[in-house]
């Protein structure tokens, strides 16, 4: 071929190259679910997410005492991560039933279990947590809308060392938010799921002393942990049907973590101060 032709061929090419529309952009993490978050959103008694709920009769699970599931009515948004939530001792799901619908409007499905017997131990609470998990992925009539790689586990006060104790017993879960946790055993060293632990200044059932602080300090093979105080707060304060800052800081941990979701980051990192937290340690920047 001449030079001439061939030096026209190379332009051509090259007039092609430059015209060509740009590739498209990466696309946004694929698990984030939701706007982008503000203050004002993440302390919103709901979020964007229109929800429903179900009942889950005792009799028709096995492994813990049956619940409820709340769930995002919408598909188009993809699947969802899940969490299951336990109540403390003598208690039934009815105190941490707020936490359903809060969490799962903005884009969780949550369930909220009852024990098999309201006098169960932390350890049991977590093996529930995990059966109820199980139940939500396998079985539940809302499986087909959760993503089974990513789930978390909560609970309150012996339901909160119940999620430690699911945290030891299943690493692959994605984040664990034990509320004024009480448990017996108090190193936690071989958990490696993201936790943040919420401790009450007042709280002498679990004192942080002797509960919360030491369970947080001893996570050192946990890749990211947190530990929030509430300031003037009593045990019960998780279950006070609507605590904003357990709320707000519990939603960004988990969307944090199960989700991936960066934007919540800004209120996590750096550390949140505010009349309403007495103290809060952190690993920050998460990885």
């Amino acid at each position: 071929m001449p030079v001439s032709s061939l030096r026209t061929a190379f332009c051509a090419a090259v007039a092609a190259l430059l015209i060509a529309p740009a590739a498209p952009a990466a696309a946004a993490n694929p698990y984030e679910r939701g706007p982008a978050p503000t203050n004002a959103s993440i302390e919103a008694s709901r979020g964007s997410f229109a929800i429903a709920q179900v009942t889950v009769a005792r009799s028709s699970v096995t492994g813990f005492g049956g619940g409820t599931v709340y769930y995002p009515t919408s598909t188009t948004a993809g699947t969802f991560g899940a969490v299951a939530i336990s109540p403390g001792f003598t208690a039934s799901q009815s105190s941490v039933a707020w936490l359903g619908p809060r969490l799962a409007s903005q884009g969780f499905v949550v369930i909220t279990i009852d024990t098999l017997s309201t006098l169960d131990q932390p350890d049991s609470r977590g093996s529930q947590l995990l059966a109820a998990l199980d139940y939500l992925t396998q079985r539940s009539s809302v499986r087909t809308r959760i993503d089974a790689t990513r789930l978390g586990v909560m609970g309150h006060s012996m339901g909160g060392g119940g999620s430690l104790a699911a945290a030891r017993t299943r690493p692959a879960l994605q984040a664990a938010v034990p509320l004024t946790p009480w448990h017996g055993t108090k190193s936690w060293t071989t958990v490696r799921v993201p936790t943040m632990i919420i401790g009450a200044e007042n709280d002498t059932v679990a004192p942080v002393s002797s509960h919360s602080e030491p369970f947080y300090t001893s996570l050192s093979a946990a890749p990211d942990k947190a530990y929030l105080e509430l300031n003037n707060a009593s045990h019960s304060a998780p279950t006070s049907g609507g605590n904003v800052t357990v709320a707000k800081y519990s939603l960004s941990w988990l969307k944090r973590f199960i989700d991936n979701d960066t934007r919540y980051e800004q209120f996590l990192c750096p550390a949140p101060s505010g009349s309403a937290i007495q103290e809060y340690r952190n690993t920050c920047p998460h990885s």
